[in-house]
């Protein structure tokens, strides 16, 4: 899978005296430090003259050195306001500074940042977020077998100056292990249905495997053993069937009870013999970005070796039209014991997840859970573009994710989870019917209601990421295609949680 290569981050004491692309991170209305003072000095000035007016955090001023610069490029990186500069503008602001090494065919170069007042964060933190946005906006897949070779394709080398060397290091360590979760998640979404589905989808978490993390995939057999019912419901009319993989990753030190996260891995959702119409599904390869989400997420954890004990389990399948497919008011015996009568076989993804938190919580007894989910409709028109919804069970868990998300640009808003919701789940001959009876109310919370009785009562958030698994155009922090939406939040909340803890 031909993707960008990763770019070499090195720590600096100095600007190297061959430095041929230097570029100076600047805030508005900062005098310049030492490191940019004597190159614009050698340069007569120009610098100095670049920074006089203010400029958008991420805008890009390009300078020819005069003679007597060794440097064949100055830039000129804004970083907006100091009283504005945070994680998530200087990720940003990476992202717009890659782009335009990109633009203008450069594979090297050596970022310079002087001291900042009013600026919170470390010298380390503010370079390693750089890097971050960097890196992330960088990423690309691309299956062509005869493609132009661009700049995208070299290996990019960038030395990072103004930073004490540990701090910066031990920085980069995340930043690198976030960013090669979010690109491996974007490639699992990014790859075509024939590329990735449940019978390849084990052999895609090999590079789990190699970073020290579990994997056990619980076949058709055993998932009739189980009475995962639900889960074999969906899959019933692809050829192709089901699976639920379990990742367990144990940082030395952590504790023996761990954090879940559940992902829904729908690797294609053609709305079974509800079916979608045409536009609807084209963009249904994607329907396993909460799965991809919870692969990241634990990849990037495992990466630098955070001291954490985090399980992942991915309810992984097909919904496809056939003979054998799931059919309207079947009434299935789930993991839990629970029944439940089926309306709309295209909302399949909380019959999958019902077997796979009732699993999860019964086999793990986490002190939470936190699944992922294109789930419904609903909560995209209820919320637009900007928010994805969470429901919790824990207002405090809540609190702290959401702040988690406007650190790293990905929002959440909490929606209610409310017992009066249950009276829509009523069924005469089941347990539980697993949609709303008013197909035109508001799905998500009625959806979310339904979850809660697989989760036995442990701590629990759902995520309805619906919306926000792939990007139509280019972007900040990557190009058009996959987002892995959620694998920042929630790296980010696993972070604070061991902080609190």
């Amino acid at each position: 899978m031909p993707q960008s290569p990763v770019p070499v981050f090195e720590a600096a004491d100095a600007i190297a005296a061959d430095a041929s692309v230097i570029v100076i991170l600047k805030a508005d209305g900062q005098a310049l430090g030492p490191r940019a003072a004597a190159l614009d000095e050698a340069a007569g000035g120009i610098l100095s003259r670049a920074c006089s007016t203010a400029a958008e955090a991420g805008a890009c001023i390009d300078l020819v050195p005069p003679q007597g610069v060794a440097a064949r490029r100055l830039i000129v990186l804004s970083l907006g306001k100091a009283e504005t500069v945070s994680a998530l503008s200087l990720a940003k602001a990476g992202g717009s500074l890659a782009a335009h090494l990109e633009d203008k065919g450069e594979d090297e170069a050596t970022l310079v940042l002087d001291p900042l007042a009013d600026i919170s964060l470390s010298g380390a933190e503010i370079l390693a977020r750089v890097a971050l946005g960097l890196r992330l906006r960088r990423y690309r897949l691309d299956l062509r077998n005869k493609r132009p070779v661009a700049a995208a394709d070299k290996v990019w080398r960038l030395q990072l100056v103004g930073a004490d060397k540990n701090a910066l290091e031990a920085a980069l360590t995340r930043t690198n292990a976030v960013a090669e979760g979010v690109e491996y998640a974007r490639t699992l979404v990014n790859l075509p249905p024939n590329h990735l589905h449940p019978e390849s989808f084990p052999s895609h978490l090999e590079p789990l495997r190699a970073a020290g993390i579990e994997v056990e995939v619980l076949d058709a057999g055993h998932l009739k053993e189980l009475g995962m019912n639900a889960i074999l419901a969906v899959g019933a009319g692809s050829v192709r069937a089901p699976k639920i993989a379990v990742l367990r990753y144990r940082g030395e030190g952590s504790g023996e009870q761990p954090l879940a996260f559940v992902g829904k891995g729908v690797c294609f959702d053609s709305g079974g013999l509800c079916i979608k119409g045409g536009e609807q599904m084209f963009d249904m390869k994607a329907d396993m970005a909460g799965a991809a989400a919870v692969v990241g997420l634990l990849l990037s954890l495992a990466r630098q070796k955070s001291p954490v004990h985090a399980v992942g389990v991915l309810g992984i399948a097909e919904n496809l039209p056939s003979g054998t497919a799931l059919k309207p008011r079947e009434i299935i015996t789930t993991g839990s014991g629970q029944t439940v009568e089926v309306f709309d076989t295209d909302a399949e993804g909380r019959l999958i997840l019902a077997d796979c938190l009732y699993y999860t919580a019964t086999r793990f007894e986490p002190s939470a859970i936190v699944d992922l989910a294109t789930l419904t409709y609903s909560v995209m028109r209820g919320l637009g573009s900007i928010f994805a919804g969470l429901f919790s069970t824990d207002d405090a868990i809540a609190a702290q994710m959401i702040a988690a998300g406007e650190t790293v640009g990905e929002r959440f808003w909490q929606l209610p989870l409310d017992r009066a919701y249950d009276e829509g789940l009523k069924s005469p001959l089941a347990d539980l019917r697993h949609h709303a009876k008013d197909m035109e109310d508001g799905d998500a919370p009625y959806a979310a209601a339904f979850l809660r009785h697989f989760t036995e009562d442990r701590p629990w958030v759902h995520l309805d990421i619906a919306g926000k698994e792939l990007a139509g155009e280019d972007r900040p922090l990557g190009r058009e295609g996959a987002t892995a939406f959620g694998v920042q939040m929630l790296e980010e909340w696993v972070q604070m949680n061991r902080k609190s803890a």
